[in-house]
């Protein structure tokens, strides 16, 4: 017997069709931005996501409850969100949104790009650390996306980015540091799930993030010896 979780999927993709129009992909470069009023129920649905997931982890998020809790109808939240899997991961990129306007505001202090690195994505670390099952939630989403869940997983990557970037105060990365910041995410993306899943601690997770992040330093456009 299909369970509510599955009977609520099978009616979003077929309210949703092929999903990925409309108001949902308007976030992932479509080509119709949001209104207000579209982006302010987009919102209300995040949240209400976040909320749950907070509470239960993965398991706790039902497309059916995030629509009672945003106030949306189900074909409405399936237009924006295909699966639950879509909107854990668009989840992850407006946390990572949120904390990018806490680190602007307040920039991390270290003296080398590495160090900045690594003390900013230890604060983003300690953040997700607060809430344990949301964390755990938009990380196993993460882990699941498949490729029709592509534009939300790469403005995960493209928020993340961004961070690392704007902590090695770079605006023109050379293609070397472009491939530290890479291998960085997929660092900092391993180390939470090691963690997550009880298999590294806290200090561990802190080690394995400033090991990467020196390549931040390696990889920095050497000067020019001047005759």
């Amino acid at each position: 017997m299909p369970t509510e979780a599955n009977r609520d999927e099978a009616a979003g993709a077929a309210t949703a069709g092929k999903a990925a129009t409309g108001a949902g992909t308007a976030r992932s470069g479509g080509s119709s931005p949001l209104t207000e009023r579209q982006e302010a129920r987009r919102r209300r649905i995040l949240r209400a996501c976040a909320q749950l997931a907070g509470r239960g982890g993965f398991d706790a998020v039902q497309m059916r409850e995030v629509a009672e809790s945003s106030q949306v109808a189900l074909g409405t939240l399936y237009r924006y969100f295909p699966s639950k899997v879509h909107l854990l991961v668009a989840t992850m990129q407006d946390q990572l949104e949120t904390l990018h306007g806490t680190l602007r505001r307040r920039p991390p202090s270290g003296e080398t790009p590495a160090e900045r690195v690594a003390e900013t994505l230890m604060r983003a670390f300690r953040a997700l650390q607060r809430e344990p099952h949301l964390a755990d939630a938009m990380v196993r989403a993460l882990t699941f996306a498949d490729r029709s869940a592509s534009p939300e997983v790469d403005q995960v990557s493209r928020q993340t980015t961004a961070i690392i970037l704007d902590a090695m105060e770079l605006t023109d990365p050379t293609p070397g540091q472009l491939s530290a910041v890479r291998v960085i995410e997929h660092t900092w993306h391993s180390a939470l799930i090691t963690w997550l899943s009880g298999r590294a601690s806290i200090a561990q997770v802190g080690i394995d993030i400033e090991t990467a992040c020196r390549l931040v330093d390696l990889t920095a456009p050497q000067p020019t010896d001047t005759p």
